[in-house]
């Protein structure tokens, strides 16, 4: 085992897009830095907003270099005795081994700080977070501003070609003109959702 056992745990950064969680997540960074603690950014492929291959960066364009991975199970190969904390950006778009690699870490005494949107553009529980919620010892829900009614904003809308997307787009759209908004549940808007049964 690296580390003393109490040391490891499992916290979570959660909410819509827009509510500052990277920002978070680098603010954490910076307080491990400046604790002379050892850590690694990791955060998947997918995420290539503002061209950034090697960093994490945030809506107002503060950065941290990261690593990239493609699976959960490629943290694995970066961990090494002297790592103090681990912190993954954009959980959401990971795999499901994600949560057995998260309480593993958490196991040998490894700090695991976790970003990542709670639900997709539907307002339903997105990829492996629920379960990244659960079995966290700390979660830190964020909200943004409704760009419709000024109230705290706890879904991300997305639009497509101007449009409310709908229940039945996927969750990813790629080469589509789509853009997102930060709303409050009453101005959350999805298409088609009062036919959805799931």
């Amino acid at each position: 085992m690296y580390h003393a056992y109490q040391n490891g745990f499992i916290e979570v950064v959660c909410g819509p897009m827009f509510a500052g969680k990277t920002e978070e997540l680098i603010r954490r960074a910076r307080r491990l830095r400046y604790a002379k603690q050892k850590f690694l950014i990791f955060k998947p492929e997918i995420d290539n907003r503002y061209n950034a291959k090697n960093e994490i960066v945030s809506h107002n364009l503060i950065t941290e270099e990261a690593i990239l991975i493609k699976e959960a199970n490629d943290i694995l190969k970066y961990i090494k005795e002297d790592i103090d904390a681990v912190i993954i950006d954009e959980a959401q778009f990971l795999d499901h081994n994600i949560v057995k690699i998260a309480d593993y870490l958490a196991d040998i005494g490894i700090r695991v700080i976790i970003g990542g949107l709670d639900r997709d553009f539907k307002g339903k529980p997105f990829g492996p977070m629920p379960e990244l919620l659960a079995i966290a010892e700390f979660v830190t829900k964020l909200t943004a501003i409704c760009v419709k009614t000024g109230e705290p904003a706890t879904r991300t809308q997305r639009i497509i070609n101007g449009k409310p997307a709908s229940i039945h787009d996927p969750i990813i759209v790629i080469g589509a003109s789509e853009s997102y908004e930060p709303r409050s549940r009453h101005a959350h808007e999805v298409l088609g959702k009062d036919d959805d049964n799931t």
